[in-house]
């Protein structure tokens, strides 16, 4: 049972969808019970897939028996084993909250949320370039219909954009695996690397125009500048436990910028090493700074917090961008504080809204919030993690951050931009704070939504998640440390895929 492990979160969620969707006209309880079951079910999956990675081994599972470079495969090691664990955490946290009442808002939410769930593991799981460009297909065709659940002006506008400019991506993601797969002959990432040292000089030109290539398509999915455009506004119209899932949505970019041009593009891959690093490191300093303007000039809570997800975007690309083991082991500590954080306060702004009536999420003076002690106390933890206030884990993850800064460079443009942003946040949270919890009108009689249990354990979950990265945040950065460790060590990588097949050995 323990070999069939990497494929369960995959055909977990990707039945249950089928299920929900064959049960599309049935009564709402068994629904949820069936989507709530197959998350949970994730996440002890994700949490044993997590347990097999830590002994720093690499492993492949070969759908259909056919083994690389050949065959459709997917591979376990440390950073997609986080990277599961982390998206069926969220998940969790999402389902939770749509059954307080979302989900009723249209049909096929759960259904849909599990088959985007199945198209996101897939893109951490796989070790084929084509089969990572199914994956995101998977997981934006899902997406498309959930930003669009419960309709409304506002989302079928946002997601006109969305989906015009994914369909174009796509396109251009098509046409980068065509262009490596003619020069190369291989779209398995292992094989690819293993290749790359050899190539004609006419070949190596045409890699590095499919590398760039594929550089734009994750920068867009990332939301890096200039390609950053789509998410406030998809996010901020997104439904709540939509928009927290899609937290993560980003950082699929990010770990394919990670995974791409660490194992392909790596050091050992001249004339082709590290050519997307200085331009990661430039646009991602840059991404920091336009979320921090946005972040100061939001007159929305929503909008802010998609902001807030800009910001780290920038931050984690400028990790990247510094190109060194002690960054990478930071922004691997540094991602899933972020990405947690900013899915909780998405659900907890949706709280927030429906508690004042007709101001809803704007920061505007309005009637006072019906149960401000809990949300206050939310507001405040959430705030102090995303802006990166000690002790939490945000405070852990930038300070790793600015440790790995070396030269002059560096250490300007990094501490510069990190600290600044970090003010800023606090100035922006503090003032939407006071806005919405003190500067209130008298309050009237009309009847607003408590919080209730489903909506508190879910918000909880996912901004709990700060002090609990703040109190394991020894063996999380050990964890994070040895992943960086592992993804520099790419030979490693290749002879897990490539050299059992040398040697007629099947792990």
């Amino acid at each position: 049972m323990m070999q069939h492990l990497p494929i369960l979160p995959i055909v977990l969620p990707l039945f249950a969808g089928l299920l929900l969707l064959l049960n599309r006209d049935g009564a709402t309880r068994p629904r949820r019970i069936i989507s709530l079951i197959s998350t949970s079910l994730l996440v002890v999956v994700a949490i044993a897939l997590v347990a097999q990675a830590t002994n720093g081994d690499i492993r492949y599972y070969a759908l259909g028996d056919w083994q690389p470079p050949f065959g459709i495969i997917l591979v376990l090691d440390r950073l997609s084993a986080m990277m599961v664990l982390l998206t069926s955490v969220l998940a969790l946290g999402s389902v939770i909250y749509a059954c307080a009442g979302e989900d009723e808002k249209g049909t096929n939410y759960h259904g849909l949320f599990q088959l985007q769930l199945m198209g996101i593991n897939g893109a951490f799981l796989t070790g084929d370039l084509f089969n990572l460009f199914v994956f995101f297909e998977v997981l934006l065709i899902a997406s498309y219909a959930l930003l669009m659940h419960g309709g409304g002006k506002t989302r079928i506008h946002a997601s006109f954009h969305y989906v015009a400019l994914n369909l174009a991506n796509s396109a251009l993601f098509l046409l980068a695996v065509g262009t490596l797969y003619g020069a190369t002959g291989t779209l398995n990432m292992a094989d690819m690397a293993s290749r790359i040292e050899n190539l004609e000089p006419e070949q190596t030109e045409l890699v590095k125009v499919g590398a760039m290539l594929l550089l734009v398509v994750f920068g867009l999915k990332a939301a890096m500048l200039p390609l950053y455009f789509w998410l406030p506004r998809a996010y901020a119209a997104a439904p709540a436990p939509v928009a927290a899932l899609f937290a993560i949505m980003s950082k699929i970019g990010i770990y394919a910028i990670i995974r791409v041009y660490t194992l392909i593009f790596g050091p050992d891959a001249a004339p082709l090493d590290n050519l997307a690093q200085p331009w990661v490191w430039w646009l991602g300093l840059a991404t920091l700074v336009l979320g921090t303007v946005g972040v100061i000039a939001a007159r929305d809570l929503r909008g802010q917090v998609a902001y807030l997800i800009i910001i780290s975007v920038g931050t984690l690309l400028a990790g990247i961008g510094m190109n060194s083991l002690a960054a990478q082991s930071a922004l691997l500590y540094y991602l899933p504080h972020t990405t947690l954080v900013t899915g909780g306060m998405f659900l907890l702004v949706d709280s927030i809204a429906m508690q004042r009536g007709q101001a809803g999420a704007r920061i505007v003076r309005s009637r006072g919030v019906k149960q401000a002690a809990p949300l206050g106390l939310f507001f405040f933890i959430g705030a102090m993690a995303a802006a990166g206030m000690p002790p939490l884990s945000g405070a852990i993850g930038k300070t790793l951050l600015l440790q790995a800064a070396t030269g002059p460079t560096q250490q300007a443009w990094l501490w510069a931009a990190l600290l600044i942003s970090g003010l800023v946040a606090i100035v922006a949270m503090s003032r939407a704070g006071s806005t919405v919890f003190w500067r209130t009108t008298p309050k009237d009689e009309a009847s607003v939504p408590n919080l209730g249990p489903w909506r508190g354990i879910a918000i909880g979950l996912l901004i709990g998640a700060s002090p609990v990265l703040a109190l394991l945040a020894g063996p999380v950065t050990e964890y994070a440390q040895a992943t960086a460790e592992q993804l520099a060590n790419h030979d490693a990588y290749i002879r897990a895929i490539i050299a059992p097949q040398e040697t007629g050995e099947i792990p």
